[in-house]
């Protein structure tokens, strides 16, 4: 398999979980992280099922996600959309994932508020 393979293989693998996840389906975060899954975000901890576990109980599990673009390649996919929680102001945020073996291993984030 190429790079570019690789590339689109991750971002189609990406595109579904984040669908599946953007409709309330929180399971497929463990068919798509690996079990010893990394988030370098603060206050985040180490594990997939104790960082599934901390994404259930926080905002954005009941918020909504608009998409607005995603980029990849053979370890990486990027994506940047707008976190619309139930309550407060709204979030520009870009996750970096990194791809081995087709899961999810290592998660960054950086998010700010949007004006109002």
């Amino acid at each position: 398999m190429t790079d570019i393979d690789v590339a689109e293989e991750n971002k189609r693998r990406f595109l579904d979980a984040f669908g599946r996840f953007a409709a309330g389906e929180v399971e497929v975060l463990r068919e798509i992280l690996r079990e010893d899954f990394l988030s370098h975000s603060p206050g985040a901890p180490a594990g997939r099922d104790a960082w599934i576990e901390f994404i259930v109980n926080s905002p954005i599990a009941t918020a909504q996600l608009d998409l607005q673009h995603v980029i990849a390649d053979d370890q990486f996919v990027v994506a940047h959309y707008t976190l619309i929680p139930a309550e407060g102001p709204s979030e520009a945020v870009v996750d970096i994932w990194r791809f081995e073996d087709g899961l999810i291993v290592e998660h960054w984030d950086v998010s700010r508020p949007l004006p109002s």
